[in-house]
């Protein structure tokens, strides 16, 4: 019987521990990863502002394939919107809010499943010389306490992903 209320304090202990910590973690997250594809910005550009090629470079898209997948208006254009539901990708959508053409696009992100929230993420790029361009994608939200505890990780599980992803895309337009 001891075993067991030293196991339940030990629980406790570590539930406390992780709500004090939330406390002092920041609530909002911000993260970008980039990288350079031997390509002009131009053919760049025409390829990302399409939401549907990032069937083939995004990792969240390609994690679940048997996902449900929802399109709605036209794509590559403002208020496009692409809503998913799945088994591990959970249920969500994101929407093209802004398009400043060659240059950037501006995506909401709204997650149902399995945690409401709404994050922004954005694909810019800029030429590195006729033949080059950086592609930066970042994506920033917030976090509601105490699930901002899990910004600790952010950089890294969502970085991970990000770069992953950047590859993949560099491999595809550098073919």
């Amino acid at each position: 019987m001891k075993i067991l209320g030293f196991i339940l304090l030990g629980i406790l202990g570590l539930i406390a521990l992780l709500l004090i910590t939330a406390i002092f973690v920041p609530k909002e997250y911000a993260i970008e990863r980039e990288v350079t594809i031997n390509k002009p910005k131009a053919q760049v550009f025409e390829y990302i502002k399409h939401v549907k090629n990032q069937n083939y470079f995004n990792e969240w898209v390609m994690m679940d394939p048997r996902m449900n997948k929802e399109y709605r208006g036209t794509d590559a254009n403002v208020g496009f919107v692409f809503a998913w539901d799945g088994e591990k990708a959970g249920k969500g959508e994101q929407e093209i809010k802004n398009i400043s053409e060659g240059e950037k696009v501006d995506l909401e992100l709204r997650f149902i499943k399995p945690f409401e929230s709404t994050a922004y993420a954005y694909l810019v790029t800029e030429s590195e010389g006729n033949e080059a361009t950086k592609v930066k994608w970042g994506m920033t939200g917030k976090s509601k306490y105490p699930f901002n505890f899990m910004n600790l990780m952010i950089s890294g599980t969502l970085g991970t992903q990000l770069d992953k992803g950047l590859q993949k895309l560099k491999v595809i337009l550098e073919k």
